[in-house]
């Protein structure tokens, strides 16, 4: 059973922007050279033996980078190396030591698929809320319902006070109608990771979601 932390996390900028999610510290190296400076790592299935130094690595690149670098899953390493934050789904939340992490000054996000969901992030008092899945999305196995923009608007609305992630089966031509229901970030996956010119696509959505160039490395 989840313990609520005793006090709220540290805050984060309240317009995250653009907020790549990719398994790889390659992939942290490249977006962060070319301006991106809100990450997630996500490592499934990787040997305990290489974990910890990705892990490691990717944090010191955040930080060399001046990023917000979130790590999803592994808090107890996210602490250990000092990471910006950490990202949890639902079922992370019951076997986290919510209290450990906020004393720890790290920021936490909070994976969210439908109202009672979202009821519950807010209990616990986290940095940013992401709310999906948006739309279709065949990046991770989901057992939720397509939540759609209606239902985004209406989110982001009830939640004034947290920083906010639309997720799930955003590409880059729904961008604009993402913006427009006032999510603060957009988090992308397979349109960065699978995209043929990479750059090319994370300069589009910089600008889209920004209005920043991107950084030519």
């Amino acid at each position: 059973m989840t313990k609520w932390p005793d006090h709220s996390f540290a805050t984060t900028k309240h317009k995250l922007g653009l907020y790549p999610v990719v398994d790889s510290v390659e992939w942290i190296r490249r977006l962060l050279s070319v301006g991106v400076t809100t990450i997630q790592l996500r490592i499934k299935d990787r040997s305990a033996s290489n974990l910890e130094q990705d892990i490691h690595q990717a944090i010191m690149l955040g930080q060399q980078y001046q990023a917000r670098l979130f790590i999803n899953d592994y808090w107890q390493l996210a602490i250990k190396h000092g990471a910006y934050g950490v990202h949890l789904g639902q079922e992370d939340i019951n076997f986290a030591d919510l209290n450990r992490l906020q004393k720890a000054g790290l920021r936490l996000g909070i994976s969210t698929h439908n109202q009672q969901e979202l009821i519950r992030a807010k209990q616990l008092k986290p940095s940013y809320i992401a709310l999906g899945h948006i739309f279709p999305t065949t990046t991770t196995l989901m057992s939720s319902s397509t939540q759609g923009l209606v239902t985004l608007k209406q989110q982001v609305n009830d939640t004034p006070d947290y920083a906010t992630i639309a997720i799930g089966g955003i590409s880059l031509a729904c961008v604009p109608e993402v913006l427009a229901t006032g999510v603060g970030g957009i988090a992308m996956v397979s349109a960065i990771t699978k995209s043929t010119n990479w750059r090319k696509v994370v300069a589009q959505l910089l600008y889209l979601i920004e209005g920043k160039d991107m950084i030519d490395a």
